[in-house]
């Protein structure tokens, strides 16, 4: 299901409170995330232009994406990702654990 892949994709993890968990993920050319499930929904903001090669467990996609491109996904979602650009990228994600608890942080 996974990817195989010798680099991983490096999370930097900015905050993980009671409300949100918000990480940045830089990628080296054919880095990968590896095989992961999402627990809550999450937005993903690309820093860099690039290309996320996307593993559902059946099927690959190649995603290119604009810098300041953002997208959302439920929860439950399973994946690999890898950067299928020529050059490293990076994308921040939000995963929303409480969304009412936001207006108290």
């Amino acid at each position: 299901m996974a990817f195989k892949c010798e680099i991983p994709a490096m999370p930097t993890v900015q905050l993980d409170d009671n409300a949100v968990k918000i990480t940045r993920w830089d990628f080296e050319p054919g880095a990968a995330t590896g095989w992961h499930e999402h627990g809550w929904p999450y937005f993903v903001i690309m820093l860099t232009a690039g290309t996320l090669r996307v593993h559902d467990g059946v099927n690959v996609a190649d995603v290119p994406l604009a810098a300041g491109q953002a997208y959302r996904r439920p929860s439950g979602i399973k994946h690999d990702v890898m950067n299928g650009s020529e050059h490293p990228i990076a994308f921040v994600e939000i995963e929303i654990k409480q969304p009412d608890a936001l207006g108290k942080a």
